[in-house]
């Protein structure tokens, strides 16, 4: 078992005919079980052609009405990808997870409170990973983003990280030891985000496949302070905690 994916995901590729969205699409594909999982892309320009055998249709939404795709991964131009998002919650999918790094923090605060206001008026809820995340990976079943999935190693130990490349790190060296991991969620580092360390932590700790878990945080904002918290309170497994960074220096945003 894992979170939020598994070999039975089916995923829809939001910017699928760009330079980024197309090498890492094929990389996922590549990947386990990738060749059943990654089923449709999206481009309305497009709509009717295919990239590499994986169709591409207009929206989203009739993406996911062809294919019973339930989960999208965005590598759609910051500009555009707050609409990418909601175009993603729109057609009802469980998951978005949003690679896009430099989302206009404006964008992002109108996207989450739409996100919000749809939930409350009894809308379906849409988890949101990212943005500038790298996905998350459950090893040897699938991969969604562009973390290297040759690192992992199937197991029982859970990652959730704000930082990409500490995530990579962290999974590397657990590999080198023979540990193996259920999933490795990296949040993403962006002042406005889906997904925060004690959501995913919450996921960790209702799987029956994960023993123990691995937070990896950075200075800067209460998140990482707010999960520990509720890790003491809640958490029936051994957790082990580390936060990157000392200090910040004056006048300059972290993250």
């Amino acid at each position: 078992m894992s979170i939020l994916i598994n070999k039975d995901t089916r995923v829809i590729t939001q910017g699928i005919t760009g330079k980024t969205g197309q090498f890492h699409t094929r990389m996922c594909r590549d990947y386990a079980n990738g060749q059943n999982c990654f089923v449709a892309g999206v481009n309305p320009k497009k709509a009717g052609e295919d990239f590499e055998g994986i169709p591409i249709y207009a929206s989203v939404k009739e993406a996911a009405a062809q294919t019973g795709a339930t989960v999208s991964v965005i590598y759609v131009p910051p500009a555009g990808a707050a609409a990418a998002i909601w175009e993603a919650v729109e057609a009802e999918l469980d998951l978005a997870i949003c690679i896009t790094e430099g989302i206009p923090i404006k964008d992002m605060l109108e996207v989450r409170n739409k996100m919000k206001q749809r939930e409350a008026a009894g809308g379906k809820k849409t988890l949101l990973l990212g943005p500038n995340c790298p996905g998350t990976i459950t090893p040897e079943e699938i991969k969604i983003g562009i973390m290297p999935g040759h690192i992992h190693k199937p197991g029982r130990v859970g990652v959730v990280s704000r930082s990409g490349t500490l995530t990579y790190e962290a999974v590397a060296q657990l590999s080198e030891l023979g540990i193996g991991q259920s999933s490795a969620v990296g949040i993403g580092g962006d002042p406005i985000n889906g997904l925060k360390h004690i959501d995913v932590m919450r996921l960790f700790n209702e799987d029956p496949d994960t023993d123990a878990v691995i937070m990896i945080g950075e200075i800067g904002g209460p998140d990482e302070a707010d999960a520990a918290r509720w890790c003491k309170e809640h958490m029936k497994k051994p957790v082990v905690g580390f936060i990157a960074g000392v200090t910040a220096p004056a006048g300059k945003r972290m993250g």
